[in-house]
């Protein structure tokens, strides 16, 4: 019997053709989940995309493994070699673990108003409610307790989890992943100060996501002051994270957990953002920039690279001389440049010698 009933398993070098590896040993061996090298167990496929786990491949109890071709002899286990392992496991765990297929129809508690356009074969989940002039194409899902507002567009395929709210007039592409607690498309945060008091501005844009994008659970996205926000195609966002009103996210671009993003930056196509990073508003990130966890941007990026801007952890003790020595560095710096005066030079010219 499979070690996942779910799914009969795929024989070996069928999973290679399908996923595009290279099958080493017994092609005739099943397959039907995917596991850790650590914890596998009969039927289990595991992957080696780190050189850190490479002892691994000597005791795991995998049936197969995903390894590069510098692992490939490793091992004597059968094998799938693929240029890129963590990639080809996810393809292969989209094929041994494939999503549960959803029933089409509308919920009797759910409310869809009367001039929503909800195809036959979507799903429409309990107590969801449908506003005025939506339109919900083929296969899309709607999950328990979501909020779909008036004239919201969702493509074809798109999956919104439960109790997400789409404020109206957002479009959101095909095959997109909006999950639970999501709220998109709510007011910027758009005040005039005058006379001592807030003015609200109306938030008059929309969101506009694309295809193939995935939003993370309580991640929200504010819909544009005057024009829209987009998030272009491809697009990964974790949870928790906050994009401010009339920002543009490129495509391919992926973001981690708990970024927050000022209104009306311009992030370019192809980068990466680490967790709890700190954009500021009005800037541009240039194409394939990396930004690492923790860090602050405070000015427009022009140059792809890799930024840091976070001090890394140690113990107390040591953090708090490192930080006695760089409250110094002013004074410091002042009293090198009194003694350049003094011997007859000059700190502007310091290490400028003939």
């Amino acid at each position: 019997m499979p070690s996942n009933p779910a799914h009969p398993g795929i024989r070996l070098s069928e999973l290679a053709l399908r996923i595009g590896a290279t099958l080493q040993g017994d092609g005739d061996v099943r397959v039907d989940r995917v596991a850790t090298l650590e914890n596998a167990g009969p039927g289990g496929l595991a992957f080696l995309a780190s050189s850190r786990y490479r002892g691994l491949l000597a005791t795991t109890r995998a049936a197969a493994v995903i390894v590069d071709p510098q692992h490939a002899g490793a091992t004597s286990l059968p094998k799938l070699v693929h240029a890129n392992p963590y990639a080809a496991y996810a393809a292969a765990a989209a094929l041994l673990h494939p999503a549960s297929p959803a029933t089409a129809g509308v919920h009797p508690s759910a409310i869809v108003d009367g001039s929503a356009r909800v195809d036959a074969t979507a799903t429409i989940g309990p107590h969801a409610v449908i506003g005025a002039g939506a339109r919900i194409a083929e296969r899309a899902q709607v999950g328990a307790g979501c909020a779909i507002g008036a004239d919201v567009t969702l493509a074809e395929d798109t999956v919104v989890h439960p109790n997400v709210a789409i404020y109206a007039r957002t479009v959101i592409g095909p095959r997109t992943i909006i999950h639970a607690g999501a709220v998109i498309g709510s007011d910027g945060f758009g005040m005039a100060e005058a006379d001592g008091r807030w003015r609200k501005i109306p938030q008059v844009g929309r969101v506009v996501i694309g295809a193939d994008c995935e939003i993370g659970a309580n991640t929200t996205i504010d819909r544009g002051a005057i024009d829209d926000t987009v998030i272009e195609d491809d697009v990964k966002l974790d949870n928790q994270i906050q994009i401010g009103h009339n920002c543009t996210i490129g495509a391919h671009t992926a973001i981690a957990g708990c970024v927050g993003i000022a209104g009306s930056t311009h992030i370019g196509r192809n980068c990466k953002i680490g967790g709890a990073a700190m954009i500021s508003g009005h800037l541009h990130i240039t194409d394939n920039t990396v930004i690492s966890g923790c860090t602050g941007v405070f000015a427009s990026i022009d140059k792809p690279g890799v930024y840091t801007g976070a001090f890394p952890a140690l113990p107390h003790r040591e953090w708090q001389y490192a930080m006695s020595g760089t409250r110094r560095l002013r004074t410091l710096e002042a009293r090198l440049a009194a003694l350049e005066r003094a011997a007859g030079g000059s700190s502007d010219n310091a290490g400028k010698e003939d």
